[in-house]
């Protein structure tokens, strides 16, 4: 069964691994294959070749990356869930041939459905970015 407290981890965990740009492989153990959507401000992926492609953008894309989640709220229904974070993020971008680089800070509000992974943890099924809402001063995509 799924609890508040397995999407909690997962969704820290997830945002742990993004900040320091682990390895793909490490990624894909909190996320399906089969039928995985995620829904992006710049594409659309599914399954895990999807994903390999979006990460493979985005982490030399962007560095210095923070996310730090300020809320999970869950709507669990037996092994499924249908979850709302809001995730505070910022990462600094460099676009060539520029002088400086930029920071974008914003909270970004992401719709996930996540279902148990049969050992107590979750995993996502699917992940969208609803929106972004920028801090003041911030760099936008």
């Amino acid at each position: 069964m799924l609890t508040q407290e397995s999407i909690e981890k997962l969704a820290e965990v997830w945002y742990r691994k993004l900040d320091v740009h682990a390895p793909q492989v490490e990624l894909l153990p909190l996320i399906i294959d089969e039928g995985l959507e995620m829904v992006f401000p710049e594409a659309t992926v599914y399954g895990w070749a999807g994903f390999e492609g979006w990460f493979q953008r985005v982490v030399r894309i962007f560095f210095d990356e923070v996310h730090t989640v300020k809320s999970v709220v869950a709507d669990i229904t037996g092994d499924t869930a249908t979850v709302k974070v809001v995730v505070q993020w910022e990462a600094s971008v460099w676009n060539a041939p520029e002088a400086y680089s930029k920071r974008i800070a914003c909270d970004a509000f992401q719709t996930w459905e996540v279902k148990s992974d049969g050992n107590g943890g979750a995993l996502i099924t699917k992940y969208i970015v609803d929106g972004l809402e920028y801090h003041e001063g911030s760099a936008t995509l």
